[in-house]
């Protein structure tokens, strides 16, 4: 199949856009694959530290340097879901590793916070900055200079982007990443939603809130919903990053434990040292980058990709930009009804056939760029159209997925789409650039034309719906929650609020230079405006009254004010002194100051001199803060 035209034009315009970024990038790894095996060039003291405390086996293979040592950086801990899981698979890993030959050292943790216990909490603060600290934290774990590859154990929201952002620093390592599955399904998406929008409404108490969440939220695992951490894997998967088929095993199953053990096994063959090395600085290109947009918009994934996979392509010396989403958005088709997009969990999506199916209609509609470099080798991305099973003996194995969908109210093809396009717009106008996820929304719920409400808070939103004064058409408006202001909390808890009001019939939607998760859905929202209010973005020039128009076809987002009273109008002033201080919040200020805008990927870490912004004239900064990723390499360059 040839590659689909649009597909190929976005890809070669992202390659021309980032020529000098990329090529600097790689330059780097070459020098340090130059170099040969890291560890055999430390000194006597420095690789004695490094195997001291190591088995007396593995000591042996360490001390010899013939075999390759695999690191394994780890997001493990025991209070999240997703995360518990990953205290069982060191061993598994070394174990796996000696039988090849190998040997695995757990070089390092990282934190992980999970946005649904600090959903609304100020502890929300940090959890955008919290994927630069994972970044950080990856290369403190990788800058012993002891390894010949890495297996990333990471599954929820800023915990993969992190690691894999840490991980592109240390282009001349392999890498693979290694997830740890979604729970069991619970009771349903809509019952939960349900639940929650009836206690929004003053219906039930907290005691029958509690328990429907508990039997949402009730096992090791991923949450079964299509929000940002199964996003995660679906990107990993597409991006060849895990082995085919790894992304939707449930957790504590003999096939999830087999495949940990394969990630094992396969990073020992791909490492410096093994027989087929591939680097994750050649994995990641602009092909790759070009299908996580595409797989992005297929399965209808969260909107915070449109800020994580910028950040992670420039990591790799790539630039992108929201055109290249809106781009592909219009020409590829919707696949996946998954909550919040339909009814289904991941489970059911995975049991439908899954990623397998997806990236082989994608394939098949040249979709996909087929040749990129993955860890699984030979063959392409063809290899994760297959799932992989245990045979009778207990063996790992991997077959073709089925090419039909087993259920087609989950899963569609690109001859029969449930929708023409990938349901993720930008919008532009006279407040900046913003993006919206129309997939989950109603066409008849995509234009909202109404008076602005303007607030300081989602505190302030909600306050205003308990008195009753939200009984009416309406565009709230909530400035200042951008990555300098506060460092871009999701506004998870105005869904259930703006869900009752518009089943009550008005007409309402959202306005932001915030974030709202990744399983926000039915509400029109228009989110990561950019610039932010903070370095002069015109939302914080909004007032009370000021007639708005989002309009989610057409991609349009303007305040309609008369110009001379517009130009004339000063921008609101900010109190942020509550976000800025207590809960760790005062740790972070430095993330604060240097934060570029949504459309740079929000980082924090960038060279001035390493080239042009990604997106030029769209965005405004309060300080000289343009430029890339200064692609440090450790102490590997």
């Amino acid at each position: 199949m040839n590659l689909h035209p649009v597909l190929a034009a976005v890809t070669d315009r992202i390659r021309h856009r980032s020529a000098a970024s990329r090529t600097t990038y790689l330059s780097r790894l070459e020098r340090a694959r130059a170099k040969g095996p890291i560890r055999q060039a430390l000194g006597c003291t420095n690789l004695a530290h490094g195997y001291a405390a190591a088995p007396a086996g593995d000591k042996i293979m360490l001390r010899e340097m013939r075999r390759p040592n695999v690191a394994i950086v780890s997001s493990y801990n025991d209070m999240l879901s997703a995360h518990q899981p990953f205290e069982r698979f060191p061993e598994i890993i070394k174990r796996a590793a000696r039988e090849a030959g190998a040997t695995a050292q757990f070089a390092g943790g990282v934190p992980a916070m999970c946005d649904g216990v600090t959903q609304g909490e100020p502890g929300m603060e940090l959890s955008l900055f919290s994927r630069d600290v994972i970044a950080m934290a990856t290369a403190v774990a990788l800058s012993h200079n002891m390894f010949d590859a890495a297996l990333c154990l990471g599954i929820c929201d800023k915990i993969v982007p992190g690691l894999l952002i840490g991980a592109l620093q240390f282009s001349h390592l392999p890498a693979i990443f290694v997830p740890g599955g979604p729970m069991p399904s619970g009771i349903s998406n809509d019952e939960k939603a349900r639940v929650r929008q009836r206690f929004a409404k003053g219906e039930v108490g907290r005691d029958a809130l509690l328990e429907s969440e508990e039997k949402s939220y009730h096992a090791a695992g991923t949450c079964t919903f299509y929000g940002t951490a199964n996003s995660n894997q679906m990107l990993m998967e597409v991006m060849g990053l895990h082995l085919p088929g790894a992304a939707f095993v449930n957790p504590n199953t003999p096939l999830r434990d087999a495949l940990t053990a394969a990630a094992a096994k396969r990073a020992a063959e791909i490492g410096a040292e093994g027989t087929e090395y591939t680097p994750i600085g050649r994995v990641v290109d602009e092909r790759t980058i070009a299908n996580a947009i595409v797989g992005l918009l297929a399965t209808g994934g969260s909107t915070n990709h449109t800020i994580h996979l910028v950040a992670i392509a420039r990591a790799a010396g790539i630039v992108i930009n929201w055109d290249d989403f809106r781009d592909l958005s219009e020409v590829v088709p919707l696949l996946a009804r998954v909550y919040p997009n339909g009814k289904a969990d991941v489970n059911q999506f995975h049991a439908a056939g899954g990623m397998g199916h997806v990236i082989g209609e994608l394939l098949d509609a040249g979709l996909l760029h087929g040749d990129t470099i993955t860890v699984a080798g030979a063959g392409g991305l063809a290899r994760y159209r297959q799932q992989p099973y245990l045979q009778e003996n207990g063996r790992l194995a991997w077959r073709d997925a089925p090419r039909e969908s087993a259920d087609a109210a989950i899963l569609a093809t690109v001859s029969a789409p449930f929708s023409a396009d990938g349901g993720l717009k930008l919008l532009t106008g006279n407040l900046g650039r913003a993006v919206i996820k129309t997939s989950a929304v109603k066409p008849e719920h995509r234009i909202v034309q109404a008076p602005a409400l303007v607030f300081d808070t989602q505190e302030a939103v909600i306050a205003a719906f308990d008195r009753g004064e939200l009984q009416r058409d309406f565009v709230a408006v909530v400035r200042f929650q951008g990555p300098r202001a506060n460092g871009m909390p999701e506004l998870h808890k105005l869904t259930p609020i703006l869900g009752v009001l518009q089943d009550q019939g008005f007409r309402v939607a959202l306005v932001t230079d915030g974030r709202m998760s990744g399983a926000s859905g039915k509400v029109p929202a228009a989110i990561h405006l950019t610039p932010e209010c903070l370095v002069g973005g015109p939302l914080a020039r909004v007032r009370d009254g000021d007639l708005i128009v989002l309009d989610g076809e057409r991609g349009v987002l303007e305040v309609r004010v008369v110009d001379a009273e517009w130009r004339a109008r000063p921008p609101a002033v900010a109190d942020l002194g509550e976000s800025h201080h207590g809960m760790g919040r005062e740790l972070f200020a430095a993330f604060r100051t240097n934060a570029l805008g949504a459309e740079e990927g929000a980082v924090t870490f960038h060279a001035a001199e390493a080239g042009a912004s990604s997106t030029g004239a769209h965005e405004a900064h309060a300080a000289p803060v343009h430029g890339h990723f200064a692609f440090a390499q450790g102490a590997t360059v």
